[in-house]
């Protein structure tokens, strides 16, 4: 809702309050303002211009010399290029030294070696949306309607010096969808009065009864149907104030019939719908529910099939209106009407929403009819049209109105008492205040045996039940003045669960190794669903997918990880480490979706890049290996490897990661042509069950007094198998090791010309420790030697 202060003014006193002074007060009453727009802002030295003379450019047909007064006797050329430009208009002008929107200064100039001293201007130029300017004045100048004095100040003249508050209503304040309505808020929040406007005009001897009949054959969809007659109006263009408090409330003019019409529903809040009555082509108003296929034409020239449950104003045969949302096309208001019928009614606002989401047709009228108008409005609504239409359109108003009316107009009771108030808002708020507020409000209420009993204007429809009331009264009170209290309830801290603090664990430590974290959907397709899958099962299918390429819950984060990595790759950044965290799904007994959260990681390129010292590392498995070892350790487990293959992993560069002898994830190189595939160099993934991991029960951490004993080493060369693993021979080791073996580590891995085919060396680094004792080599010797004889029974043998 756009709310113009200077139109406000007219209702209730706001003269102690500048315009962002009064959007704060309406802000902290409840209605929250948000934006308060100066209509003047960025414009200077505008003035009324008078055009003596206008004759065409000699060097170009689509410019105009116009000799235009601008007061005090000054003639000023100025050259224009506006089609509806013309001698004996009053026109907006910009002098040299003016400025407009957007911080555009007028200067003199020469156009085609003529001298232009200003501009004539559009109310686009002056920052008016192109949909609020007249149709008529669209594509050109606006040209004044009423002749003003040359060298009067635009901004007042038109209007401009005022400030428009935007309000953002929520949908229970229809009443504040109309200027009056703002205005009781606003006489509330300052303690003023409102002033309503004063209805009076002669009436014609003839009555409306004489010339029209009215019949309602759909009483509870349509309770109240008020018609008015007004004959001779002479349609033209609307006076200048009415077309700018339209613009200024966001509605385009039109003609001052039309405009009357929008300026009663912007004042009221009531709309209304004026129909010539000649194209009635009957002197019958019937209103009833549509026929089923029955068709109308609109008023935006669409024509529309209608269903039986939907209201139709009918001229006793055929729709002439959409009830509540449009006119017909064959019943508007145009230039040679002289005789218009002026429609006010109170639609239910259930028929009137269903009608208006049946043919996606929304318009002022009927998210006005849909949110509730004031029954009390509807009479007066059309009074104050035809007092305008016989100001505006010199009608002449025939003798009464056409009233069908089965409505309950009577106003709500709502019964509360002080004490309820006042538990609900945890304060103490003293009777008399109560009463002063809700007195403010325009509430009749009465104090009786410690109840208020409160009688709720028709105007305020949100006002049901007495937390209704208790919110006024707060409101009004003041937010502010309400205490900051504590809840009374057993508080629990908040803090991570054991989970989220292991998985926070797990991605601190991974960006601390250099990766960065990605995000990719949850969505692929058919044939990337089940692809690196660690437990492919039957895929899973949306119903209404947004494309093929999104139509399936993934069971891997590979495959779009992989193409994140591809697009960092053809933007030539080669060296990239990325992680992503995330759910798979996987069909579960009885058909169910089991959610798993799976770590994924994939790597390329360099992964030490020390150009100053020589140093360069490509990514390779034991790069990727070290990183879930150590976020494994992080996280106080111990995993295993096992070798293993996978479709779309190298089949000898491929293991199994395992927890307690159970598979949980993989980690390996791609194939060579997955890598083709996606234009990717040596690429290394991991992919592993995190919640498994973050699941697992550790136990916690011990601190151990550092030793002040020393360690002894001893190296071992074996000659093996090519085909025995690192991890069997230190597995060996370690179980024949006993309590003084305290490290095992590889150092070492020989395959070359002095071995025979078919094995290879393999050299480890053994550290003995006891942390009561220094360790004599009799003891080492004796622990080693038999490490030496398990070795040897295991089919190795020493270097």
């Amino acid at each position: 809702m756009l709310v113009s202060t200077k139109w406000l003014k007219e209702y209730v006193n706001t003269q102690d309050f500048a315009p962002a002074e009064l959007g704060e007060k309406i802000t902290r009453a409840g209605i929250e303002v948000d934006a308060v727009i100066d209509r003047s802002e960025g414009l200077a030295n505008l003035v009324v211009g008078y055009v003596t003379d206008c004759v065409k450019h000699p060097e170009a047909d689509k410019l105009s010399i116009c000799q235009v007064d601008v007061g005090g006797g000054e003639i000023d050329q100025i050259i224009c290029g506006a089609p509806n430009i013309a001698k004996g208009q009053s026109v907006i002008v910009a002098r040299p030294g003016a400025k407009l929107p957007g911080g555009m200064k007028i200067k003199k100039a020469k156009l085609r070696g003529e001298v232009s001293n200003g501009m004539i201007c559009s109310l686009q130029e002056l920052g008016i949306e192109t949909k609020l300017v007249p149709k008529s004045y669209a594509e050109g100048i606006y040209v004044l309607p009423e002749k003003a004095e040359p060298g009067t100040d635009v901004l007042s003249y038109l209007d401009l010096d005022d400030t428009v508050l935007e309000l953002a209503l929520t949908p229970n304040r229809a009443d504040a969808m109309s200027m009056l309505g703002v205005a009781y808020e606003v006489g509330a929040i300052l303690e003023e009065e409102v002033s309503l406007p004063e209805i009076e005009y002669a009436e014609a001897a003839d009555s409306a009864e004489s010339m029209l009949s009215l019949e309602v054959d759909a009483p509870e969809a349509n309770p109240l149907y008020v018609a008015k007659v007004v004959r001779n109006v002479k349609v033209k263009e609307s006076p200048l104030w009415l077309q700018q408090r339209l613009m200024a409330a966001g509605v385009r003019p039109h003609n001052n019939v039309v405009d009357v019409t929008n300026y009663i529903l912007m004042e009221y809040g009531q709309p209304l719908h004026a129909f010539d009555y000649d194209s009635l082509g009957t002197g019958n108003i019937t209103v009833r529910q549509a026929k089923e296929g029955e068709k109308i034409t609109t008023l935006d020239d669409t024509e529309r099939t209608l269903s039986a449950h939907q209201l139709v104003i009918t001229n006793g045969t055929d729709p002439v209106a959409l009830a509540g949302v449009m006119g017909g096309a064959n019943s508007e208001v145009s230039d040679e009407t002289t005789t218009v019928v002026i429609e006010s009614a109170y639609f239910a606002s259930d028929s009137i929403r269903r009608t208006s989401k049946d043919h996606n047709l929304r318009s002022d009228a009927s998210s006005r009819y849909e949110k509730g108008v004031d029954p009390n409005r509807v009479i007066p609504a059309a009074e104050r049209a035809a007092q305008l239409l016989a100001e505006l359109a010199e009608g002449e108003v025939l003798a009464g109105s056409l009233i069908f009316d089965q409505l309950d107009k009577q106003e709500r009771i709502v019964k509360v008492s002080p004490d309820f108030i006042n538990s609900r808002l945890g304060m103490k708020i003293r009777l008399e205040d109560m009463l002063d507020i809700l007195s403010r409000l325009k509430f009749n209420t009465e104090a009786v045996n410690n109840q208020l009993i409160i009688e709720v204007p028709t105007r305020r429809q949100d006002i049901q039940i007495e937390e209704d009331v208790v919110e006024e009264i707060a409101r009004l009170y003041g937010y502010d003045e309400i205490p900051a209290t504590l809840p009374r309830t057993d508080a629990t801290p908040g803090g991570l669960s054991p989970y989220q603090a292991k998985r926070r664990i797990a991605r601190h430590f991974l960006e601390g190794a250099g990766l960065l974290q990605a995000t990719t959907y949850s969505l692929t397709s058919e044939a990337a669903a089940t692809q690196f899958a660690l437990e492919p099962t039957e895929t899973t299918r949306l119903l209404m997918p947004m494309s093929e390429e999104r139509s399936i819950l993934r069971q891997s984060l590979l495959p779009h990880l992989l193409e994140s990595l591809s697009y960092n790759t053809a933007r030539r950044i080669d060296s990239a480490a990325l992680y992503e965290t995330g759910s798979v799904f996987l069909k579960g007994q009885d058909e169910l979706l089991d959610e798993q959260e799976h770590l994924a990681i994939v790597m390329t390129g360099l992964w030490l890049d020390h150009s100053w010292q020589g140093e360069k590392k490509a990514v390779d498995f034991f790069v990727a290996k070290g990183i879930v070892e150590g976020l494994a350790e992080k996280l106080g487990l111990e995993l295993s490897f096992e070798r293993g293959e996978m479709d779309g992993l190298h089949p000898g560069r491929t293991a199994f990661i395992l927890l307690d002898g159970k598979r949980i994830g993989v980690i390996g190189a791609l194939h060579p042509s997955e890598q083709k595939k996606r234009d990717l160099k040596e690429t290394i993934v991991v992919e592993l069950n995190l919640a498994t991991l973050l699941t697992r029960e550790t136990e916690a951490l011990v601190y151990t007094q550092v030793s002040r004993y020393p360690t002894i080493s001893r190296d071992v060369a074996l000659v093996l198998s090519n085909i025995v693993e690192a991890q069997t021979i230190e597995g060996v080791i370690r179980k024949a090791g006993g309590k003084l073996l305290k490290d095992v580590r590889v150092f070492d891995l020989y395959e070359g010309d002095r071995m025979d085919e078919g094995k290879k060396s393999l050299a480890f680094s053994l550290r003995y420790f006891d942390p009561e004792k220094t360790l004599t080599d009799e003891e080492v010797n004796a622990a080693h030697e038999k490490i030496i004889k398990a070795l040897t029974e295991s089919g190795a043998e020493l270097r």
